[in-house]
């Protein structure tokens, strides 16, 4: 079975040992009572006709939806899948059609592949638990929140740019005093609507850094309820014991990295992105970059925290090797090579948490 989603309607793609046609069904969006009762009719006219109980395999799309839906099939006995819909091979064609009907036979069809032993067809996401996909709410939620902040101090800085002001500061305790004080740059005290426009902009950028010290106070406090080094410490509080990780960088990475189980090296590099992505055809051979697939805040944070790790850890042997291979060079070269850097260090911090093993010569914090 695939399900094909939308915001108007499901299109439910079901093949059965009784036919070599795939049955289509169309069911309102969020139908869930109407999805079960498909799937028990199904069941049991396979039973009547072959006199053997059988099971049902389901997939679909990650996107929109999230994953409450593969928790309601698989609580129903459904073994489930959840497909990265950009790993599905498509028409290379000047013009491919593109319809639900298409989608959910497509998917059905993949997922037949994919049962039959076919590793390479699509890839399959690893649906987190509840509390693994509620732990990311906190850090996710600050990055909307500094997005935001952003937004307003540019837009309040940029209003006043017109009429000549630039060292007001929207983020400071006393700014209403000091926006009633303002002057322009021709000498007229500011127009009525444009202050109050800012004096708007200036109380919703308040009740954003309100909203970020309070996130901020909660994670602080998360990631020093327990000694780094005790046998029940989560992965922040020993990533927040190495010197150059602080609290937002070590529950970014233990919420959207460090959850999951890998079996190696290949696969913790390929989830961030950081593998190589070579192009050879014929007499061809050159390199695109890092692929930029898997998970791009955990891509962010790990380059991020490269610097960092020069910075803060220079006497480590991954520091080392930097200075080494870049020798002076400045601009690209630097840029390319700490990509490298980025990838060792995250497999150096997953030995870490795994095996306990400290980074070459990295130190701890006092």
């Amino acid at each position: 079975m695939a399900i094909e989603l939308s915001k108007a309607k499901w299109l439910v793609g079901m093949l059965t040992p009784l036919s070599d046609k795939i049955s289509l069904r169309s069911i309102p969006c969020g139908a869930v009572q109407s999805l079960i009762e498909i799937i028990d009719r199904t069941l049991d006219k396979v039973l009547r006709a072959t006199g053997q109980p059988a099971r049902i395999v389901s997939c679909y799309e990650a996107g929109y939806d999230g994953f409450w839906l593969h928790r309601v099939l698989d609580a129903h006995g459904v073994t489930n899948h959840v497909i990265d819909a950009g790993s599905l091979l498509v028409s290379r064609k000047a013009r491919r059609a593109k319809t639900d009907r298409l989608d959910a036979e497509k998917l059905v069809r993949v997922l037949v592949a994919f049962w039959r032993g076919e590793p390479k067809v699509c890839s399959v996401v690893q649906p987190p638990s509840i509390d693994e996909e509620d732990a990311k709410r906190q850090h996710r939620e600050r990055e909307f929140l500094m997005k935001e902040r952003v937004q307003h101090i540019g837009r309040i800085k940029g209003l006043l740019a017109t009429q000549g002001v630039y060292e007001f500061q929207p983020s400071r305790r006393d700014w209403q005093s000091r926006l009633a004080k303002l002057i322009t740059g021709d000498g007229r005290p500011l127009p009525p609507r444009l202050a109050a426009e800012i004096d708007r902009h200036c109380r919703r950028l308040a009740t954003v850094n309100a909203m970020l010290k309070e996130i901020d106070e909660e994670r602080d406090a998360a990631v020093k309820k327990a000694a780094p080094l005790a046998p029940c410490a989560s992965g922040a509080q020993r990533l927040a014991q190495l010197k150059g990780i602080g609290s937002q960088i070590a529950t970014v990475l233990t919420t959207e990295v460090f959850y999951r189980r890998f079996k190696n090296r290949r696969g913790l590099g390929s989830y961030l992105g950081l593998t190589p992505s070579p192009f050879q055809s014929g007499g061809m051979d050159r390199e695109q970059g890092i692929t930029k697939a898997g998970n791009p805040r955990g891509r962010t944070i790990s380059i991020e925290l490269a610097w960092l790790w020069l910075r803060y850890q220079p006497q480590s042997t991954l520091a080392r090797w930097f200075h080494e291979r870049t020798n002076g060079l400045k601009g690209r070269v630097r840029r390319i090579i700490i990509v490298a850097v980025a990838r060792k260090l995250m497999i150096a911090l997953w030995r870490y948490l795994e095996t306990g093993l400290v980074p070459d010569n990295a130190e701890l914090k006092a």
